[in-house]
């Protein structure tokens, strides 16, 4: 996507849009979405997630201990998934989840907004609705 800011068209890289896409799938994977040092890196300071539920959810909620990490049964690559630069620096991407938990597929319309500070992307927000 092309964005103009200040006159100046700007579009986002396509080496930070598989960054971002990579980024993304990390809170899907097992072996990534509890491995503490790499989300702690991922999530910005002031990170706020609303999820399916309608709760709201704190950064400091977003780490999980390993020791009650359950698997994650998430559809990869995330469906209907797209991101667009929205202004410098700032991109948002959404998707639709697809999570099996037994017999039962959760789904969910989501979308989240990545900064990149210091040359490095960082979830700043998230928000999950269930369809």
């Amino acid at each position: 996507m092309r964005c103009q800011f200040d006159g100046v068209v700007m579009a986002l890289s396509s080496e930070d849009g598989r960054v971002l896409t990579a980024l993304e799938e990390t809170l899907w994977r097992t072996e990534t979405r509890y491995d503490r040092a790499l989300m702690e890196k991922t999530f910005a300071e002031g990170f706020v997630e609303i999820g399916r539920s309608g709760r709201r959810y704190e950064r400091a909620e977003m780490f999980f201990d390993t020791d009650l990490a359950a698997s994650i049964d998430a559809v990869l690559p995330l469906p209907d998934y797209w991101v667009d630069l929205i202004a410098p620096d700032v991109a948002v991407a959404a998707y639709t989840s697809e999570v099996r938990y037994g017999d039962i597929i959760e789904r969910g319309r989501r979308s989240s907004i990545w900064v990149k500070s210091q040359g490095r992307w960082r979830l700043r927000f998230h928000q999950g609705t269930p369809c």
